[in-house]
């Protein structure tokens, strides 16, 4: 229950960080992704912000022996770029352009009451099932 808490507690931060730096509204995302049209690059400012929160707290955060409510870190271990990887990284990046969502600020946007997010959420679940039936395989 306690673990079940924290993730929910930690996913409505992630989601209002979300909502107050503008990720859930696709016009921006795809304004910054488009570098050679009008670009935007006001998210920029929330890249740099979560990278600048990231190096310094990585730095106390890992000193620790473990977290403070679980035995152990779970970081990854697997270091080298395999085909897999670019491929599913490829594919994030087209569907990222194309859709102006990643999982996280696609999921939050379903509380904007738009179609846009809704599908983009179905074709994610569609994708995610489709991966683990083949992957299985």
């Amino acid at each position: 229950m306690k673990d079940n808490l924290i993730a929910l507690l930690a996913g409505l931060l992630f989601g209002l960080g979300l909502g107050l730096s503008q990720m859930i509204d696709r016009d921006r995302v795809l304004g910054f992704l488009d570098v050679t049209g009008v670009w935007d690059p006001t998210l920029l400012f929330v890249l740099g912000g979560a990278v600048g929160v990231t190096i310094i707290a990585f730095r106390f955060v890992l000193r620790r022996s473990h977290p403070i409510w679980a035995d152990k870190f779970y970081l990854p271990t697997k270091k080298d770029i395999d085909l897999p990887l670019v491929i599913g990284a490829a594919i994030f990046g087209v569907g990222w352009g194309i859709a102006g969502y990643c999982p996280g600020p696609g999921i939050t946007a379903l509380v904007l009451g738009m179609w846009n997010p809704v599908l983009f959420v179905l074709a994610l679940i569609a994708g995610s099932l489709t991966y683990k039936s083949l992957s299985q395989r």
